[in-house]
């Protein structure tokens, strides 16, 4: 690990001082995937600039009946929390099906926005990488890509995002708030993290100098029936191959409101318009929900070992929409 400067901010407006003066500065606030990245010599920051002590760890209703969440709340109290479990439980879940229960004492929302992703060619400093090294190819095309995306990729990268928090987030219309010296922005969770295209080292709508300093729901009633389910090799500390979030509600048969997003799939949290439009309205049969979910993944190009994904990616969308409406929970 080479050597850097370390800054402790006292407040955001320091903070926000730090990073538009010190080059190549880095935020640090839980650590758990920027210290690894850091010992890996990926990203190799002149300043650590330090956050833990900014206050932005609480959890508060907003007037309109959404919630805030601060960037620093640390992933068990976002579970835990009472507002969260009530109205948007797939995020509750999401959260808990994430890392081991250390790390989510330590890991911060905002540090959850910005993790990189878990592909081996990313680690491996012998490898062809464009998110490590822009133009120098994708070893993981062609390679082994059994983790690896089925959606949105392209000929410069296949990689996937890692997150759980970020599927339930991009389900539930979140906007990421982020401030810089020169003021506030608000970014829509399904903007915030970017396709690869031909710049994959491009991972997010963020700014060098802007400080994520909350996430922000808004009331949506169906969410208060929703679920998250994750397939994974193993059932703890391991990344999905294929999750869904999904929240359902139902009028005289049919789909009167959902909300559908996938995760494991793609270099971003996919939100599953597609499906959305053909479930809305529809009636809330298997039937739909098989419908919903071929319309959805009929864009998918699968890689040399990862053909699976696909199939899997269908039943678990169908699995959970039929969980939802069948615990009478949907109706």
């Amino acid at each position: 690990m080479k050597a850097f400067s370390y800054v402790s901010a006292a407040d955001v407006p320091a903070a926000l001082r730090a990073i538009s003066t010190e080059p190549n500065a880095k935020f640090i606030g839980g650590g758990t995937n920027l210290v690894d990245l850091m010992r890996e010599e990926i990203e190799r920051p002149d300043t650590i600039i330090d956050i833990t002590r900014l206050p932005l760890s609480g959890i508060e209703e907003l007037p309109g009946g959404g919630v805030r969440i601060g960037a620093m709340v640390r992933n068990s109290h976002l579970a835990a929390d009472r507002l969260i479990r009530m109205r948007y439980p797939m995020l509750s879940q999401a959260v808990l099906t994430g890392a081991s229960a250390q790390l989510r004492n330590m890991a911060t929302v905002g540090g959850n926005l910005l993790q990189r992703t878990r592909c081996l060619y990313f680690y491996d400093g012998a490898a062809a990488c464009n998110k490590r090294e822009p133009g120098r190819g994708c070893d993981a095309i062609g390679g082994f890509t059994r983790n690896h995306a089925i959606l949105g990729a392209s000929g410069a990268c296949v990689a996937t995002h890692p997150s759980d928090m970020c599927v339930a987030l991009a389900a539930l219309d979140a906007t990421v708030v982020a401030e810089s010296v020169r003021g506030v922005r608000r970014i829509p969770m399904t903007e915030f993290h970017l396709l690869p295209g031909g710049t994959p080292d491009v991972e997010t709508a963020l700014a060098p100098d802007e400080l994520i300093t909350a996430v922000e729901l808004p009331e949506i009633p169906v969410a208060a029936t929703s679920a998250y389910r994750k397939v994974r090799d193993r059932a703890s500390y391991a990344f999905a191959l294929v999750s869904v979030a999904a929240a359902l509600e139902t009028s005289d048969g049919a789909v009167s409101a959902v909300r559908l997003a996938l995760g494991g799939v793609a270099a971003k949290p996919w939100r599953a318009h597609l499906a959305e439009q053909v479930l809305l309205g529809a009636p809330a049969t298997e039937e739909s929900f098989q419908r919903a979910a071929a319309a959805e993944l009929a864009p998918a190009v699968a890689q040399s070992q990862n053909a699976f994904k696909i199939e899997l990616a269908r039943r678990t969308i169908v699995a959970t929409l039929r969980r939802l409406l069948t615990d009478g929970s949907a109706a």
